[in-house]
């Protein structure tokens, strides 16, 4: 038995998870800081942020479907006017 196998040995893994924790850990600190805790980005704020993104895209798909179909009802009735001013012949 070797004592070299039950001593956990910190590899490379290790390092970066722990490094990658520790600038977690100050990022978060420093937005507390500059932004203040009350205009802290959460989840249900975020969540929140993409629901009012939604419906603006709905809004506006809606309000462009209105103006194709208006556009598309004059062009139609402009194209009925000048087959009723042709001469039948």
């Amino acid at each position: 038995m070797s004592t070299a196998e039950s001593n956990p040995s910190i590899g490379l893994t290790t390092i970066s998870r722990t490094v990658a924790s520790l600038a977690v850990g100050v990022v978060h600190t420093l937005e507390r800081a500059v932004v203040g805790e009350g205009r802290m980005r959460t989840a249900r704020g975020n969540a929140w942020e993409a629901v009012c993104a939604d419906r603006a895209r709905a809004d506006r798909r809606a309000e462009l479907d209105r103006v194709v179909a208006e556009l598309t009802a004059a062009r139609a009735a402009s194209a009925r006017r000048q087959r009723e001013r042709q001469p039948v012949g």
